[in-house]
């Protein structure tokens, strides 16, 4: 009977035995943001002109507090998260939706490059400021998490592969085993989910107030 390994040993362990994969997603999601950024210095003026048009339409709601609830804003921002975060763990035991989690972390790196390459583009120094404080505060605790996601989920699906088709020697692990663990990572996921939901809801409406202004000026 293997004897169980304390928590801070099991994820040292973890990061260690998948340390490869851990830095390949994190590149992919890398490659995503610039990939984003180059989106916005590809669009011609008519597609950023729009855009921006609609961005200053959000500023005015924004300056006169016609915008949706805390409340509201929080439970759109964590179902939208966990339902992706979800379909990712999915796919994780799906074995076949392993490209698509790849595609899914490219994308949503892609989405943070682009917003803040077209507010970096159309605003310069004051874009920053802005993508600052409604960006980075949840994302923050979301990028870390899409991260894990994807890497868990990914390994997870490999020693699903190696279980099905290796011959089993005295490293087997019973499928209860890693299935449980492979759970209690989404829950953990689960919570970061609601901490950046938090910051997006709470935190990040009052920053982009106080920004606006100096913004719009």
């Amino acid at each position: 009977m293997r004897k169980q390994l304390p928590l801070s040993a099991l994820i040292k362990q973890h990061l260690k035995e998948h340390s490869s994969i851990y830095l390949f997603v994190f590149v992919l999601f890398l490659m995503g943001v610039i990939f984003g950024a180059i989106i916005v210095n590809s669009m011609n003026l008519s597609q950023k002109e729009d855009l921006y048009y609609y961005l200053n339409r959000f500023f005015g709601q924004v300056a006169e507090g016609n915008v949706a609830s805390s409340t509201e804003m929080f439970q759109q921002s964590f179902f939208h998260n966990l339902k992706y975060l979800g379909l990712m763990w999915i796919l994780g035991i799906s074995i076949i939706g392993l490209p698509v989690i790849l595609i899914m972390l490219f994308i949503k790196g892609m989405v943070v490059g682009f917003t803040v390459g077209f507010l970096v583009n159309q605003l310069s120094l004051k874009g920053f400021l802005l993508s600052f404080v409604t960006v980075m505060p949840q994302n923050v605790v979301l990028i870390p998490a899409f991260v894990i996601m994807s890497a868990v989920a990914i390994s997870f699906s490999l020693k699903l592969i190696k279980q099905l088709f290796v011959k089993k020697g005295t490293n087997f692990e019973t499928p209860f085993s890693f299935f449980t663990r492979y759970g209690m990572v989404f829950i953990f996921i689960g919570v970061l989910a609601v901490i950046a939901s938090g910051f997006e809801a709470y935190i990040s409406p009052y920053l982009m107030k106080s920004v606006v202004g100096i913004v719009s000026k």
